[in-house]
């Protein structure tokens, strides 16, 4: 007869709790774009909404961004790092391989043997997260989870392509993930599509990098068409499965808070879901940029903070990227 194993037992629910926010100092206007790229300000306003963005000074890190978005969410939510059973980083722009930034992050936030790991899910990693926190604070497995979307991406493009060097930018946000009463963070529609994972891909690898003499450092390449074709086709479908699951309408919606990709997608999907008038739309791009994993937790910090959006209100958020992958879930905000 095998032994019994104790099991543990979480919270009925979770919640996000409070959000924290880390924007670079350094503004980046369209003009100093463009004196890279055959392209205007007029332009990038039209094709993707982006008025400016912020780039990370050339030594500050991931980490550094990480640190600062999560300890003003920390003190936001009361909590102190050493309540924090799990620390999660989604991102891909941290420069080395290993050890994780994730478990930097939790040395830094004195969150000491505090589990750590990182997630690679591109702009879909913050929902990733969250997905993945409800379950561990749910299963018992952390009374406390902090989800971290952090890129510095101005490391990896390439100023002289007219496709990304006005999209991508640097930032971070990070959400604590603790115990409700009530269901604060809905049932997660998820999937990827891997046969297009050409869409959104690098240059070349860091092992063809190597074999070429250190030279064509490896950026982001993109295939815009394809990438806008399927956003505004199937993360419509995605959004509104969401909503379907979490038993919300979307004239329930106090906030919808799409990844920050481009205002012409985010357009399509305000469309498709025939969003009433009266729910407030993200739309910090304009002055954000991309910022992949980062984008969702640093638009509802903006919304929260200007007062478009209300704490305590229900959004539906939705990432979607490389991969090509995508997660949507609905929320109750902090």
């Amino acid at each position: 007869m095998s032994a019994a194993i104790n099991s543990v037992v979480g919270a009925e629910h979770a919640r996000i709790l409070a959000v924290g926010a880390y924007r670079p100092e350094r503004v980046v206007t369209n003009a100093e774009i463009c004196e890279r790229i055959d392209s205007s300000d007029e332009w990038i306003r039209e094709r993707s909404g982006i008025i400016e963005r912020r780039w990370a000074a050339p030594d500050e890190t991931v980490v550094d961004m990480a640190t600062a978005a999560s300890q003003t969410a920390l003190d936001k939510a009361g909590i102190t790092a050493d309540q924090v059973g799990m620390v999660m980083i989604a991102t891909v722009t941290h420069p080395y391989q290993t050890p994780s930034p994730a478990a930097e992050l939790a040395f830094r936030l004195g969150a000491q043997q505090t589990a750590a790991m990182d997630l690679s899910a591109a702009c879909a990693g913050f929902c990733y997260g969250l997905a993945l926190a409800n379950d561990i604070v749910r299963g018992g497995s952390a009374r406390y989870v902090i989800v971290v979307g952090v890129e510095k991406l101005s490391d990896w493009i390439n100023l002289d392509d007219r496709g990304t060097a006005f999209l991508f930018a640097d930032g971070a946000g990070a959400v604590v993930v603790g115990p409700s009463d009530e269901p604060g963070i809905g049932p997660v529609v998820w999937g990827a599509d891997g046969e297009q994972k050409d869409a959104i891909t690098m240059s070349q690898s860091l092992i063809d990098y190597k074999e070429n003499g250190g030279e064509l450092f490896p950026t982001l390449v993109m295939q815009g068409q394809q990438v806008f074709r399927w956003a505004v086709g199937e993360m419509s479908k995605a959004s509104q499965r969401a909503l379907d699951v979490a038993g919300v309408a979307a004239d329930d919606l106090d906030a919808f808070i799409p990844h920050q990709a481009n205002n012409r997608i985010t357009d399509a999907m305000v469309r498709a879901l025939k969003l009433p008038e009266h729910v407030p739309v993200a739309r910090d791009i304009a002055y954000t940029g991309n910022t992949s994993a980062a984008s969702i937790p640093l638009a509802m910090d903006q919304m929260l903070e200007a007062g478009e959006a209300p704490h305590g209100g229900t959004a539906l958020v939705i990432g979607f990227g490389a991969g090509l992958v995508y997660a949507a879930q609905v929320v109750t905000l902090p």
